[in-house]
């Protein structure tokens, strides 16, 4: 039976908030060559289908703690915190494997990248599922707690600007259109990267909720990952498209 390994769990996180700055310093000046901010003189090949690409890429986050509660004999189910701390992690990557690539209209995925997604998946499910299954320690009345109650708020509000912010995108599209258009509606009619505000919102409320080192460096991984694609797409609109509302912010309302 698997045990709970404290220095891994430190090592793990360490390592993690290190891809992370890792992550800024590559992509705060240039932009991941995928979407929109793709090179038009790239040749299509290595690539897969959008639905397919999000699907393999988010599996991993959902089947490793999964796996991972199922090799815990006996079967971690108390305190509820922890089990509802869980299901949130899981809930979050049910819709992004499930749901989610299934209804995007997304251009091609380059396979290079897809790789790199599944590795972090893997590893970030191993990460906050390991933590959570055999490391983690609450109280049994965790759950009334200022830190988890508030978590809790912010990653129910965060999940809910993603989603509602993906839906917005999606409807931008016919079916078989790979056009860019201005987005609207919602919260992008403050921001350019609703659907990123959305998601960093909600990881920073997980992490709050968990109150955990694992937690807290895959909310800042978030931040430094898709915080500078919020920004490159706030570039490219206002390049693009002449009537782009300058009032807009790239990523945080009235702020950035």
């Amino acid at each position: 039976s698997m045990q709970c390994f404290p220095g891994l769990v430190l090592a793990l996180s360490s390592l993690l908030g290190a891809l992370a700055l890792l992550q800024l310093s590559l992509h705060l000046r240039v932009p991941s060559r995928y979407g929109k901010h793709e090179e038009r003189l790239c040749r299509p090949r290595g690539r897969l289908p959008a639905r397919c690409a999000w699907f393999l890429q988010e599996l991993p986050s959902f089947l490793v703690p999964a796996l991972l509660l199922a090799l815990r004999s006996p079967p971690r189910l108390e305190p509820l915190g922890c089990r509802l701390l869980c299901c949130l992690f899981c809930w979050h990557y049910f819709y992004r494997t499930f749901i989610y690539p299934f209804f995007t209209r997304g251009r091609p995925f380059p396979l290079q990248l897809l790789f790199f997604g599944m590795l972090f998946c893997i590893y970030n499910g191993f990460l906050q599922g390991y933590y959570l299954i055999y490391c983690a320690e609450y109280p049994n009345d965790w759950c009334t707690d200022i830190r988890f109650t508030s978590g809790l708020l912010l990653f129910l509000l965060g999940m809910g600007i993603n989603i509602h912010s993906d839906l917005l995108l999606r409807q931008l599209r016919k079916p078989g259109e790979v056009t860019y258009k201005i987005p609207q509606g919602g919260l992008f009619t403050y921001v350019s990267g609703a659907n990123y505000f959305g998601e960093i919102v909600e990881w920073f409320g997980f992490a709050i909720a968990t109150w955990s080192l694992p937690a807290f460096a895959f909310a800042f991984f978030t931040l430094c990952c898709i915080g500078p694609r919020a920004y490159h797409h706030h570039r490219y609109y206002l390049k693009t498209f002449t009537d782009y509302p300058k009032s807009r912010k790239a990523l945080i309302p009235f702020v950035f």
